[in-house]
């Protein structure tokens, strides 16, 4: 898990950022030095050699008159061509003296991608090898770009911090004076601890020791870079890991996760380990101190089983205390963000993470309800919130569609129902998606921008968002102040924090949303990083091989597109994902090739760049938060799964060297790794981890595999309402027989109050538990995954043996059918369905309806009017009227808030239709406004009221009716067609309703 800590100097046992920044410290070579030496004395002689022997030689290049006219009447001579030749010189000096002091500056402010000096492309390159072989001899193999470090967290009671945040360091070259000091620092205080003996570290099967040391400027030991430095290679971490999980350290602690090892912990290395800095035998090592040999020879007697859960507990506590002192640094930047040691399951405490988990924690996947459902999309919490929002947006658009391009009824009634792939990941989404976390951070973000724009500051430049236990951590490019109340700073200036309960007291403000490029890409233990994708100073590039990168890709692209945090943005995808802009066509482009994206985004990098110059803005964020519109600010994201060729690699870097400026964003795909222009490099195995050594970062990577893609993509073009001429099917999912030989067994009203007919109430305060399980079972005729009615139930969580209990009591509570058949039973996929004998009045409202359209209606008036009667009878209201406050949240997720009243609607319409043919405009009048009871805001019923009261030619009351409409229609006005409607009705509807006041 993800930690930081206060900075500190001194001590070996203070403790420090878990998950540090593998930097690999390596002593200085004597190559290094002739090749700064070689690089000074070619500087040197370019720089100021070759001016002074020009000075010498040939004089300035400058004449000591300025008199053109005579110039051009002198005759031409060999003096004039040396005097030309002699100007091109010096002119060639300027520029490669320009080209170093550009390299330079980039170098010593980190600007990321040095600025190009015009026409200079080999003596800037040649500057370029200059300045980076003369800083080589004090500069670490680190890489030479941003990076991401964790948060740190110092410890309380028995509690534990968690929280992963990035950190940035210098950009470009800038990132090696840094480490030229921390590297020998480094080296220095190894030495001073511990010295390796040479002839032991040759036994191959000899144990030896490693002491972590102390963390220098913003370098950190890690595992990764411990073994990188001593076994070859970063990626055996786990070997060390391993060897030491469990072990009591000389400070009390315990090594429990790879990414937590502090200052003063010893690691039992690996018999390969090499490296001067380990030690083999302690008694042999008199340059290590007493102390520290009697340390390691005590630790070598510790085992795995070494470990109890007092001494863990106690452990961790006695970390809180040195946490709590510090050693050099006072400790008041650090935040607080406390969690049990028995890091709770995700459901119960982090609905913004991976919710899940809780479910798993009783038996694992083998367990039934897991049946089915992917586990990408379980734990993709905000991805799953946008699909699933957008799904439903979808869906309610089509149903308005539907009912408005219907001539005398509706063309469609019900949405497909989905199958197959498409209604696993339908229930995936339902059980993994967390709508409060999206809220929580949409609001928190809109908070911040209005707050900062009150107190007239611009929003600060954010590289990453870390969310761990509600808590939301933002990482700075650079220190911005005190951040508006309630944030609070974090550990240092760079890191600003709200806690979640300060999250949930934000309320909605109409404010634009200052960072919509943040995107999840992955979870490092229980928090979950988010990066800002229109901030980098650069490209990101992504390695491994194409279908992992791709399932990236995918992810990063639905998440974009239908996020909460968000307004306007432009996604552009090449190489992939055509297909994927049927979940957003206002958001996602999809361009052919890599030629086309290139002139492309050639044309909006100047536009903007004019844009904002226009403006007087220094960047897009200066104009989100004042007084321009702020839509002229969205982002443009481009998402590049094919890899380019080089001469394209090299044209985007230099696009994206200013793209963080503009809010351009590029995230692209490589399979080498290497890639020009690269401001993070991250990597994507075949495991699903998503690697950054040189970031800090190990994180289980957010994927939407090729499989789970296509059927999203099945949910959404199954939803267009463009899909077909005729819209969704007519046919509701369940039918019900109307007959008198259909008496149901058990009968729930639904539309209205909720009521049951046929069951004893249960007793106690489980009762409202079953009622909404059953009212959910009732909505969704066609079955419903266990964790999906558990989901609904327990938004944060439930074990397996709690959602058990109530299926089993649930189960009891309906009983069995005559046949002994249970009431309450589980199909061949392993979804909960009831039996035919379990109706409620929305199944018989449905049914009606149809048979009175589609069945014995069509063909028989009077059975048409008897059904369509009866049908409005049931109407008593909107759905579940009186359902009490905090339950049935899951309605949100649902369409039947639309699909009602729209039913109502067509079921008045229809009814007024059959009396207006007899010419009974009264009873026609009764319909709609039984109808308009629960669809008020459907216009088709008003625009019918009006022409039925004008079938009764008494313009009196046809006139209150249209004032009755104005005074609804409130400041928006009348709709066009209503309007038209009364234009044709009622001339002088106008002059009337003024009248009427």
């Amino acid at each position: 898990m993800p930690r930081r800590r206060s900075p500190s100097s001194s001590s070996s046992t203070a403790p420090r950022n878990r998950t540090p920044q593998p930097v690999r410290v390596r002593q200085r070579t004597f190559g290094d030095f002739v090749k700064a030496f070689l690089a000074f004395v070619a500087l040197a002689v370019l720089l100021v050699g070759v001016p002074a022997a020009l000075a010498m030689t040939a004089g300035w290049p400058f004449p000591e008159t300025f008199e053109p006219m005579e110039w051009l009447k002198q005759d031409i001579s060999v003096s004039t061509f040396l005097g030309i030749l002699t100007f091109v010189v010096w002119l060639a000096w300027a520029q490669f003296t320009a080209c170093v002091l550009v390299e330079m500056k980039a170098a010593l402010s980190g600007v990321g991608v040095p600025g190009r000096v015009p026409g200079a492309g080999p003596s800037q390159l040649l500057a370029r090898q200059l300045v980076a072989a003369l800083l080589l001899v004090g500069a670490t193999a680190a890489s030479f770009t941003p990076s991401l470090a964790q948060l740190g967290q110092t410890f309380d009671d028995n509690q534990r911090p968690t929280v992963a945040a990035a950190q940035q360091t210098p950009g470009l070259f800038a990132q090696q004076q840094e480490q030229a000091a921390g590297a020998a620092a480094a080296v220095a205080e190894q030495a001073s601890h511990t010295e390796a003996a040479p002839a032991a570290a040759e036994k191959q099967g000899d144990t030896k020791f490693y002491r972590i040391q102390p963390p220098e400027g913003r370098h950190h030991d890690s595992l990764w870079e411990i073994a990188e430095r001593h076994l070859g290679d970063g990626r055996r971490y786990k070997e060390i890991f391993e060897l030491n999980k469990d072990r009591v350290q000389p400070d009390g602690s315990r090594l429990s996760e790879a990414s937590l090892i502090r200052p003063g912990w010893i690691m039992e290395m690996p018999g390969d380990a090499r490296g001067g800095d380990l030690v083999e035998m302690p008694d042999d090592a008199p340059e290590v101190s007493p102390e520290v040999r009697q340390q390691i020879s005590d630790y070598a007697r510790t085992g795995d089983g070494a470990s109890g859960g007092d001494q863990a507990q106690g452990g961790d506590q006695a970390q809180g205390g040195e946490s709590g002192r510090g050693s050099g640094t006072g400790g008041g930047d650090t935040a607080q963000v406390g969690l049990p040691e028995q890091r709770p399951a995700p459901g119960t405490g982090h609905a913004d993470l991976q919710r899940p988990a809780p479910e798993q924690a009783a038996t694992p996947a083998q367990d039934s309800s897991s049946f089915g459902l992917p586990e990408a999309l379980l734990t993709a919490p905000l991805l799953a919130a946008g699909l699933l929002g957008a799904l439903g947006h979808r869906r309610r658009q089509a149903l308005w569609q539907s009912a408005f391009a219907g001539i005398g009824g509706r063309r469609g009634m019900e949405p497909p129902t989905p199958t197959g792939d498409a209604l696993d990941v339908q229930d995936a989404l339902l059980v993994g998606a967390d709508p409060e976390g999206v809220r929580r951070l949409d609001r928190s973000l809109r908070g911040l921008a209005a707050s900062l724009a009150a107190e007239s500051r611009p929003l600060p430049t954010v590289y990453a968002a870390w969310l761990s236990n509600g808590d939301l951590h933002l990482q700075l490019a650079q220190p911005s102040g005190k951040p508006p109340s309630p944030w609070q700073l974090g550990q240092d200036q760079t890191f600003w924090m709200l806690a979640r309960a300060d999250a949930e007291a934000y309320e909605d403000v109409d404010t634009a949303a200052p960072y919509p490029g943040l995107v999840s890409l992955g979870t490092m233990d229980d928090s979950r990083l988010l990066l800002n994708l229109e901030s980098v100073p650069g490209i990101v590039s992504l390695s491994g091989r194409a279908e992992d990168r791709a399932a990236v890709f995918a992810s990063v692209a639905a998440e974009l597109a239908t996020n909460g945090w968000s307004d306007r943005m432009t996604i552009t995808l090449v190489g992939f994902g055509e297909d994927l802009t049927a979940l957003a066509p206002s958001r996602l482009r999809h361009l052919d090739g890599i030629e086309a994206l290139i002139e492309t985004m050639e044309a909006e990098t100047r536009q903007r760049r004019g844009a904002l110059g226009a403006a007087g803005h220094d960047s897009v964020l200066t104009g989100r938060t004042g007084p321009a519109q702020h839509t002229r600010w969205a982002p443009h994201l481009v998402l590049l799964a094919a890899e380019p060729s080089p001469e394209d690699a090299l044209t985007l870097a230099e696009l994206a060297a200013d793209a963080s400026r503009l809010g351009i964003g590029y995230l692209v795909g490589t399979g080498s790794g290497d890639l020009p222009g690269a401001a993070w490099e991250m990597e994507i195995t075949g495991e699903g981890r998503l690697l950054a050594p040189l970031l800090g970062l190990e994180l289980d990577a957010q994927l939407l595999p090729a499989a789970h893609q296509r059927a999203v993509v099945e949910l959404f073009t199954d939803a267009d309402p463009d899909r077909s001429p005729d819209g969704p099917g007519t046919a509701p999912p369940f039918l019900v027989d109307i007959s008198e030989q259909g008496r149901p067994a058990v009968y729930a009203r639904l539309v209205g109050p909720y009521e049951i007919i046929g069951l004893e109430t249960p007793d106690g305060e489980r009762s409202a538990l079953l009622h909404e399980a059953l009212a959910l079972l009732l909505l969704h005729r066609e079955g419903v995954h266990p964790r999906v009615l558990s989901s609904a139930l327990w938004p944060r969580g439930v074990t397996d043996d709690v959602r058990q209990a109530l299926l089993d009591r649930l189960r009891d509570w309906l009983g069995t059918d005559p046949d002994g058949t249970p009431r309450l039973r589980t199909d061949d996929n392993g979804r909960l369905t009831l039996a035919k004998s379990v109706v409620s009045d929305l199944d018989v409202l449905r049914s009606l309806y149809h048979e009175a359209t589609q069945g014995k209606g069509v063909d028989s008036r009077a059975v048409r009017g008897r059904l369509l009667t009866d049908a409005l009878v049931l109407v008593r209201g909107p759905l579940l009227a009186d359902r009490p406050e905090g339950r049935y949240r899951w309605l949100t997720h649902e369409i039947v808030d639309a699909q009602l009243p729209l039913l109502v609607a067509d079921t008045g319409l229809a009814l007024a239709e059959f009396h207006m043919e007899k010419d009974r405009a009264e009873k026609a009048i009764e319909a709609l406004n039984a109808a308009l009871r629960t669809a008020p805001a459907d216009e088709r019923l008003w625009n019918e009221l009006l022409r039925a009261t004008h079938a009764l030619d008494d313009p009196a009351r046809l006139t209150a009716l249209a004032s009755d409409l104005v005074a609804r229609s409130g400041a928006r006005g009348l709709p066009p067609r209503t309007e038209a409607l009364l234009d044709d009705l009622l001339p002088t509807w106008r002059d009337a309703v003024a009248a009427a006041g």
